[in-house]
């Protein structure tokens, strides 16, 4: 592949994923709004599996799992999620390891399987304890985990 062509594939890894999430963040989704979200976020997965590391390969199988959780597919949810956390076992991913087992719990939540989702919440509450990490990503990452257990109720 030449380093044009991966420069592509970056580039719309990244576009697709980041568009992707736009669609994610945004309420009340119409079923063209959410194929479309659904679709770029498999696009960004593809691209990052051409040219992306195990860690870009990772966040995108943890984006396609939160995108499936908000379709209510929890075993697809859960498919995607446990290909996160096997990749980051696999490859040593200890910084987004937490994500992984978010995605799981989120995965369990929306199945209504809330001791599996419990679990995988302290989880990922014990793992994001571990990392050294900006004021900012530490409240994303905890408000992601906060979503999720609201989940239980």
């Amino acid at each position: 592949m030449s380093e044009s062509e991966e420069e592509f594939h970056r580039k719309m890894a990244r576009k697709c994923f980041n568009e992707a999430w736009d669609y994610l963040d945004k309420r009340n989704k119409d079923d063209g709004e959410e194929r479309t979200m659904l679709h770029l976020a498999h696009a960004s997965r593809y691209h990052w599996g051409l040219v992306g590391t195990p860690r870009n390969v990772a966040v995108g199988d943890w984006q396609i799992s939160r995108i499936y959780a908000s379709l209510n597919q929890p075993e697809l949810a859960l498919q995607f999620a446990k290909s996160c956390l096997e990749i980051c076992e696999k490859n040593s991913l200890s910084d987004v390891l937490h994500t992984a087992y978010e995605a799981i719990a989120r995965a369990y939540a929306i199945s209504k399987d809330y001791g599996r989702a419990k679990d995988y919440l302290n989880r990922a509450r014990e793992q994001l304890t571990k990392l050294k990490l900006d004021k900012e990503d530490r409240k994303a990452y905890s408000d992601q985990i906060r979503e999720t257990e609201q989940m239980l109720r």
